[in-house]
C-alpha cells in the first residue's frame, strides 16, 4: 500500500512534540510492514524511512479547507492526515487522526480516528487507534532512583501543580522536565525541556512518572514513554489513562491525597511487566498494523466503524 501522510509540522520536530513524534513513529511503522510512505509536510522534513517527501509550504498545511490533491503523487492509495481537515482531496480516500478535543457540539470532520476508546466515545464514536512508539528509543532499567519525575507542559490541566505539592508535602525529590522557567525550591528541580536520550535516561531512572491530568487526556504519550522505560505512573483516572495504565504498571486515584497515600505502592510494581505491557499494545508496529486496518476498511467501504 502507498500511503501519504500529512502533518502541518517540519518532521522530525525539535523539543518535545507528542503528535509529531507519534507520526514520524507510524511513518517507520508502515515503512518496516513494507508499505510506501509520502510525506507532506513544511520544508526541511526529513525522515530517512520514508519513500518520498513533499514540502508544502506552512501557510497551505495550516489552511484546513485546502485540497491536497494537487500535493498527493500519482500511484498513493490514500491520504492521513494528522490535523483537521474540513473537507478531504476530491475523490480521494483519506482518514485524519484528532490529537487534541474538541468542544462539545463541535462538527467533526469526515473520517476522524481517535486516539482511545474513551477519546472516541467523548466525541460520539467508537472509531480509535492508540498512539505508539518506537521501543528503540528508551531505556529500560529494573532499578530505580529515589525520585519521580514529571514530563510534559506545565499547564493547569496536565496537573504539574499536584506533583509539586505531593513533594513538598512528604519531602520526595522530583524531577520536572516542561517548556518553560518556573522556579521551584527544596527537593524540586526543574530541568527544562528534554529529548532525545537525555529524557530517555531521566525516564529510565525515575521511581515512577507522575500524570495527574487535570483534563480528558485524550491519551497521555508520557504513559507509554515511561512504561518502555519499566517505570510506573502515578495518576488521575481522567480521559484514557485507565485504558493505559492497569494496576499492573501504575496507581491512578481521583484525588492528590489518595495519589500521596497510594505512592509507595508504585515501588512494588514490576518494571517488567511495565515495559511488557508497552511492548504489546503501544509500539509503533502495533500502531502501524492498527492504522493499516483503518485504511483497508476505507478503501473497501468507504467509512469507518
Amino acid at each position: 500500500m502507498h500511503v501519504v501522510v500529512a502533518s502541518h509540522h517540519r518532521l522530525p520536530v525539535e523539543g518535545y512534540g507528542g503528535p509529531q513524534r507519534v507520526v514520524v513513529a507510524l511513518v517507520r511503522g508502515l515503512a518496516a510492514l513494507g508499505h510506501r510512505v509520502t510525506i507532506l509536510a513544511q520544508p526541511g522534513t526529513k525522515v530517512r524511512e520514508a519513500t518520498k517527501i513533499v514540502e508544502v509550504a506552512p501557510r497551505l498545511l495550516k489552511d484546513s479547507g485546502i485540497d491536497l490533491k494537487r500535493f498527493i503523487p500519482d500511484g498513493a492509495d490514500i491520504l492521513h492526515a494528522h490535523y483537521p481537515m474540513k473537507k478531504g482531496p476530491k475523490d480521494f480516500p483519506f482518514v485524519q487522526t484528532l490529537h487534541g478535543n474538541w468542544k462539545p457540539d463541535t462538527p467533526l470532520p469526515p473520517h476522524t480516528i481517535f486516539l482511545s476508546r474513551d477519546h472516541a466515545k467523548r466525541h460520539g464514536s467508537t472509531v480509535f487507534v492508540y498512539n505508539g512508539l518506537d521501543p528503540a528509543e528508551y531505556i529500560f532499567r529494573g532499578r530505580k532512583e529515589q525520585w519521580d519525575l514529571f514530563l510534559g507542559k506545565l499547564h493547569s490541566d496536565r496537573g504539574y501543580q499536584w506533583a509539586v505539592d505531593a513533594a513538598k508535602r512528604t519531602g520526595r525529590r522530583l524531577i520536572i522536565a516542561g517548556g518553560w522557567r518556573p522556579t521551584f525550591t527544596g527537593g524540586i528541580k526543574y530541568v527544562g525541556e528534554v529529548g532525545g536520550k537525555r529524557k530517555a535516561v531521566l525516564l529510565a531512572r525515575a521511581r515512577c512518572l507522575w500524570m495527574p491530568a487535570q483534563w480528558d487526556e485524550p491519551f497521555g504519550l508520557p504513559t507509554i514513554e515511561a512504561l518502555f522505560s519499566g517505570t510506573p505512573v502515578l495518576g488521575t483516572r481522567r480521559g484514557a489513562l485507565p485504558e493505559i495504565v492497569t494496576p499492573a504498571v501504575g496507581v491512578l486515584r481521583d484525588t492528590l491525597d489518595e495519589l500521596i497515600t497510594a505512592g509507595e505502592k508504585v515501588t512494588t510494581l514490576d518494571p517488567r511487566a511495565c515495559r511488557e505491557r508497552a511492548e504489546r499494545h503501544f509500539t509503533h508496529l502495533v500502531m502501524a498494523e492498527a492504522y493499516v486496518r483503518m485504511y483497508e476498511q476505507m478503501l473497501q467501504k468507504g467509512e469507518l466503524k
